[in-house]
């Protein structure tokens, strides 16, 4: 493949080539259709979200999953290297030397007995998808090479993102590392951890934090981007999806291409729930998948949105026609009490999902269930990741405290296979992991008492010694 001497592009181009991809509205009564070359987050005709859609039967898709193993053989090519491109052929809405990447989606899906005994798995049964491990340190970048890819097609040279902190990493890494556009990221006051805020400040991005959380980000950064014509690269826009959607195929192509019984992953702004429905329908439509996964989303109990509104209000997809009156009547509940989102998983500390239609719709293609776990049951499901060698951010571990809890209530079997999605890497907030093993009380007490956590059931504390060789030896024999 032909690709300029910058790794991180593959050659130069904004001729988009628009036969066999468009957009289209995802409300069935209206499906309505817009050309794969505009900047849209919503239909004009009814301001429902988008979907890229493609016409499969003029493209070139494989006849087998097991198509996509022989570009193993070619991991010298951008494209092939990269964990989302190489399954180009299932998001061919750009041309191969438009696509921007900096080899994101090499991330493994790790097999582990230790934490499946803790969730109540037979051996064997429970998987761990570790995004984590993308260059950013988070799943972002799945979607953000996809997105960044469609701003290149079309000229931009600024985007922007409202963020608890993965997304403006993201951002910030594609921005800095292709020197293509500068990165504009809105954060709420006091609402992103330093590990995440660290690397959009080190990235170069043009950082804005206003008065408010995320929902009052996100309403204000789709303001401007409209008014001053920026890229807007939040899950609002259907081509990040379109990347999110490779996580499960690499989980499909780790499992020698057969489909799990779970897919169970935290629910935020419900991008990657979304997503994966899309991807799953997709695959059985092109018959590339026999059955489809079930589908588990679990909220943070302090953010807990699409919890409320699924399993307390009935809100369904309803074939398209989810009953919108009881949302807006939940929302100005929300305004009416000044509800804000308060959760130590704080990528998923979010009270208004972008993508809650599409994750409706993603639940009803996937047989799909919504739970709420505590801070208290995420920390401890995050200690047991970390005591099994994969450590995690705090919305990761909300998977695995969601999985233990289905299992608990018989919904999830034990014989099951379940795969569980680690969303963003440990380091991207260490203060939660600290703060839960310390021995200082006030410490915990600052950091995790105002959200409820009481204990740290599988806290592993620094033991405390003085500078004396006895001391040290004795400290290490008690404690082995």
């Amino acid at each position: 493949m032909k690709h300029s001497g910058d790794p991180i592009l593959v050659a130069s181009s904004v001729n988009i080539n628009t036969t066999h991809a468009y957009q289209q509205c995802v409300s069935p009564d209206c499906a309505a259709t817009y050309d794969v070359g505009e900047v849209r987050t919503s239909c004009d005709a009814c301001g429902s979200l988008l979907d890229v859609t493609y016409q499969w039967d003029q493209l070139p898709v494989p006849d087998s999953l097991k198509w996509f193993e022989q570009k193993w053989a070619r991991r010298n090519e951008p494209l092939c290297r990269s964990g989302v491109w190489r399954f180009h052929e299932l998001l061919p809405f750009a041309k191969p030397e438009q696509i921007v990447t900096i080899g994101e989606g090499q991330t493994p899906l790790i097999e582990t007995d230790g934490v499946g005994k803790y969730i109540g798995m037979d051996p064997g049964r429970l998987y761990l998808e570790y995004e984590g491990m993308n260059p950013s340190g988070s799943f972002k970048d799945n979607g953000m090479t996809a997105a960044f890819t469609h701003a290149r097609t079309i000229g931009a040279t600024k985007a922007a993102c409202a963020s608890t902190g993965n997304t403006s990493a993201s951002l910030a890494l594609y921005c800095c590392s292709s020197k293509l556009m500068q990165a504009v990221i809105f954060i709420g006051s006091g609402k992103i951890s330093y590990g995440k805020l660290s690397q959009a400040l080190d990235y170069g991005a043009l950082t804005v934090q206003i008065s408010g959380d995320f929902d009052d980000a996100m309403h204000r950064v789709r303001q401007v981007s409209e008014k001053l014509g920026i890229y807007l690269v939040n899950s609002v826009n259907p081509f990040r999806l379109e990347g999110q959607k490779t996580i499960m195929l690499r989980v499909l192509e780790s499992l020698n291409w057969e489909v799990p019984d779970w897919i169970v992953v935290p629910g935020g702004n419900l991008g990657n729930s979304s997503a994966f429905g899309k991807a799953f329908h997709e695959l059985h439509t092109l018959g590339l998948i026999d059955r489809i996964p079930r589908l588990a989303v679990i909220n943070a109990q302090g953010a807990n949105t699409l919890h409320e509104l699924y399993q307390g209000r009935g809100l369904r997809w309803n074939e398209g026609s989810p009953d919108q009156s009881i949302i807006d009547k939940y929302y100005a509940e929300l305004d009416a009490a000044q509800g804000k989102a308060d959760t130590i998983a704080s990528a998923i500390e979010i009270n208004r999902p972008v993508n809650l239609i599409k994750c409706l719709r993603a639940l009803d293609c996937c047989d799909g269930v919504v739970r709420e776990v505590t801070d208290q049951q995420i920390l401890d499901a995050k200690s047991q990741v970390g005591a099994n060698g994969m450590g995690c951010e705090p919305a990761s571990a909300a998977s695995v405290a969601g999985a233990k809890l289905l299992r608990e209530q018989g919904v999830i079997a034990p014989s099951d296979r379940v795969v569980c999605i680690l969303t963003g890497h440990q380091l991207k907030d260490p203060t939660a992991t600290v703060a839960y093993h310390t021995a200082d009380q006030d410490e915990f007490e600052r950091v995790l008492g105002s959200r409820g956590v009481s204990r740290a059931q599988f806290a592993n504390r620094a033991v405390k010694v003085e500078n004396n060789l006895d001391e040290i030896i004795q400290a290490i024999q008690l404690n082995s």
